[in-house]
């Protein structure tokens, strides 16, 4: 079944769980879609996993458009969302939605996801007017780093409890169709999936939210220059690949490899003819 905003509002109706997963490029897309994931978020994170950087920060838009370009098209049922880069969004509302508009144009996203609470309402609101739905994004929210001095649990004193309520509330007030609580005490962030109507979508929030996304080069094993502490290892793919490569690497210098049976033919006589 196609996976729309319109489902994923059916699916907090009902109870049931939406699953997401990032990806950057066509054939990971594929896979996911096939595996029958209900969202994949083309998520700035490809600064960091794909591209080598610190932090997100440094991501273009031109970056954000030719991946989400490419996991558009291994994808048939998973909702595509396109982060927002840093910069894309927060200089004025009419960046935003020639920004939001570039990444659905040009990347062929179905939803662009941005960072912030109260002081993005007037940006969500506008690129939902401009019917691009939007997924909003609180907590701890990665392009904020330096602000908040590192990667940190936000919300935990009464005041940043509220900050984060008041956020919550203002990106469904301005149009948001759901948003991604990151980095949450737990109880917070059930407490905030009740008191919302749009679905939640945790990553480091526990598990009362109406969904749960992670990167999966972190599930799979694959990206170690660190670990939060929400992420579960699924498989050691990284290990996997590490073993294959250095197979390979010996096949090739032993001789073993290529066999036979990779490679192509001719009649010998064709040979004798040659000068």
């Amino acid at each position: 079944m196609k996976n729309t905003v319109v489902t994923f509002a059916q699916a907090k109706e009902q109870g049931i769980k939406q699953t997401v997963l990032t990806a950057y490029d066509y054939s990971t897309a594929k896979l996911m879609d096939e595996a029958g994931v209900n969202a994949i978020l083309v998520g700035d994170s490809l600064g960091m996993v794909c591209l080598g950087y610190d932090d997100t920060l440094s991501v273009t838009m031109e970056d954000m458009i030719h991946h989400t370009a490419a996991v558009a098209r291994g994808v048939k049922n998973a909702l595509v969302i396109a982060d927002m880069p840093f910069m894309s969004y927060q200089t004025s509302v009419y960046d935003a939605v020639v920004n939001a508009g570039r990444l659905v144009k040009e990347g062929r996203a179905q939803v662009v996801k941005l960072e912030g609470g109260v002081e993005v309402a007037d940006q969500i609101r506008a690129i939902v007017n401009a019917s691009i739905p939007v997924m909003a994004h609180v907590g701890l929210t990665p392009q904020s780093v330096h602000a908040f001095g590192g990667f940190k649990v936000q919300g935990r004193t009464e005041a940043a409890a509220q900050r984060l309520l008041d956020d919550a509330r203002a990106v469904e007030k301005a149009g948001a169709f759901a948003v991604v609580l990151e980095g949450v005490p737990a109880k917070l962030a059930e407490m905030v999936t009740r008191e919302l109507s749009i679905p939640t979508i945790g990553i480091g929030a526990g598990p009362g939210c109406d969904g749960q996304v992670l990167v999966y080069q972190d599930m799979l094993g694959m990206f170690n220059d660190f670990t939060p502490k929400f992420v579960k290892k699924y498989a050691a793919v990284g290990d996997l690949m590490m073993a294959a490569f250095k197979q390979y690497m010996e096949e090739v210098q032993d001789g073993s490899f290529p066999e036979a049976v990779h490679c192509f033919t001719m009649e010998d006589d064709i040979l004798d003819k040659l000068y």
